[in-house]
Order: structure tokens, then sequence, then C-alpha cells
């Protein structure tokens, strides 16, 4: 049989690439962005037809102006809504009705070899598309802010600088995560932040302008706990945070504890890190009287200290 048809040519896979493509490229922009005198660019998606943008952080956090450039060649000024490095989220937003939308999609269904396509502007190069698999799924990241994001997917679609932000989409289309790194000179080893994490903070940012996270206003560090010490204070942490820095009347301060403590747990539960730490400080924490377990000369000591919101002053 005669095949004269070019679309009969292609195979199921090559299809779902390209009917992908086609169907989320319009809802996907380019961030340029003006930092410090020099021009930058990221990329984004559309969530809602009336003009909010899923980005990364890092793409627009300290911006002095910004640009989104539409799949249709279109240049609107752009504002950030709201911004959380530690997330390495963003949401900006142009002043437009009607603009094409990526459907969001859920991340906690995903399974290793599962198709995943990512669209975006590498290097300037507008509305490149790779393709590939998600490689693995609950990894860790740090982001710029230097906290731990979990949860990670990896992926082998390739992505380089200017991807950054834009959407990674499933066989239907789907958002599934945002595009935020890569690790180089490896290649094939990229990660985006799950689309449940994003929607979530987007939700926050939007209503907000900001995610609420707890603060308690001390310094520490990770440091193993000797066996034989741990035996001798009757508890059974292998690590913890040593504190080496209080802040005067802040939460922790007020609370009681001191340089040398050696933190262990909070709200009942063990604390191995200041990832585990900064995990539990979340905005249901604020304000709430909670038990902080520390660890001194005779042993483990419960303090009562209430948690208040990161980066707002304490009303005097």
């Amino acid at each position: 049989m005669e095949i004269t048809n070019e679309a009969e040519l292609l195979d199921a896979y090559s299809r779902t690439v390209t009917e992908v493509a086609e169907r989320a490229s319009p809802a996907v922009v380019k961030i340029e962005a003006v930092k410090g005198g020099r021009g930058g660019s990221g990329s984004g998606f559309v969530f809602t037809a009336n003009g909010y943008i899923l980005t990364n952080s890092h793409v627009v956090h300290g911006a002095r102006s910004l640009e989104a450039v539409l799949h249709d060649g279109r240049r609107f000024s752009a504002e950030v809504v709201g911004d959380d490095p530690a997330t390495d989220l963003a949401v900006v937003r142009v002043k437009a009705d009607g603009l094409p939308v990526l459907e969001l999609g859920e991340s906690k269904s995903l399974k290793p070899g599962q198709l995943a396509i990512a669209i975006g502007n590498p290097y300037g190069f507008a509305y490149s598309v790779t393709a590939g698999v998600i490689s693995a799924l609950g990894r860790s990241l740090r982001s710029e802010s230097g906290r731990l994001m979990d949860d990670i997917i990896q992926t082998d679609a390739a992505l380089n600088p200017g991807n950054s932000g834009g959407p990674l989409v499933d066989s239907r289309g789907r958002a599934i995560g945002v595009n935020s790194a890569v690790i180089l000179p490896a290649q094939g080893l990229c990660f985006a932040i799950p689309i449940d994490v994003a929607k979530y903070v987007a939700g926050r940012l939007i209503e907000h302008g900001r995610i609420r996270r707890g603060y308690l206003g001390l310094g520490g560090q990770n440091v193993a706990v000797p066996r034989g010490l741990a035996r001798r204070l009757g508890v059974a942490a292998e690590s913890g945070v040593l504190v080496i820095a209080v802040e005067p009347g802040g939460p922790a301060a007020e609370a009681g504890v001191e340089e040398g403590d050696l933190v262990i747990g909070f709200a009942g539960k063990p604390l191995e890190g200041i990832d585990d730490l900064h995990k539990a400080l979340t905005e249901d924490a604020i304000g709430r009287e909670t038990a902080l377990t520390v660890v001194r000369e005779r042993g483990p000591v419960d303090l009562a200290v209430t948690p208040r919101e990161a980066g707002v002053s304490p009303e005097k």
C-alpha cells in the first residue's frame, strides 16, 4: 500500500509529541527580565485566561522590569504577583484577557518511564520542544535560597538555560511540572517542580503575595550525636541541630533556647537536621505554642516556643 499522506508516516510517539506541542505551545511565554542593568530570559506558562503566568522565582526575583512575549508575538509588560525563592516558584501577571491556557494536571500519580515533554525558550530559541521520560520521582534539590525542595521530578527531556519556568507536560498536554534546573556537565539530569506543589504555591501567592512560614530566630548546624553520648543522655537521636546563634528578642530567645543546645525535636516529632526544622515551620505553626526538644548536659528538655511569621516584624 502506498503512503501519500505525510501524517501517516508519523509513528504513535511522534504523533503524541507533535500534538502535545501544538496544543501546549500557545500558552507558553518567553519572560524577559532586566536585573541590575543586564537582561536575561526564561520561560513561563499561562494558567488563567486573564493573564496569570507561572514561572521560576530565579527567573524574576529582583528584576527591575519584566516583559512577557506570547506565542503569537504579542509583548506585554508584566508584574510580579508573588515570589517564593524557597520553592523556586513565582506568579507574574500581564494585563490581557482571553489568553490561551495550559491545563494543569496532577503530579501525585506520575510514574517513572512516563512520557515527559518540555517546552521553553533555551538560549532565546523560542518554543523549543524536547521529549523524554520521567526518570525518577521524589528527588531532593536545593533552591537558590538554600532550602531543600522535596518530591522533585527528574526527567531526561533536555533542558538548558532559558527553559527555566517553562512547563513539563504529559502525553495529554497537561502541565505536570515547572522546569527548574539541570546538573552540568551531566547530560539528561534535569529537574522540575511538581505541579501539585506549584498549584498550592500559586494559590497562596495570588492571595497573599507570599508564602507564610514560621520563624524561630536561631542559627544552627547539623551535627551527629555520638552513640555513647546518646545513651548517657537517654535519647534516641542520631543527629540534630546544634544552636550556634540565638537572635535577641526572637521566639527561640523568649523560649529560653541557648547557644550550645542541641535541637532534636519539634512538636513531638524528631528532627535530624535543619531541613527537618524548615519543613516543620509551616504556616500552621505560626503563633502556636509548640514543644521544642533540646538536649543539654542533663538530658532532653522541652521548651515552649511560639514561632512567628518569617519576614514580619512583631507588634510592639
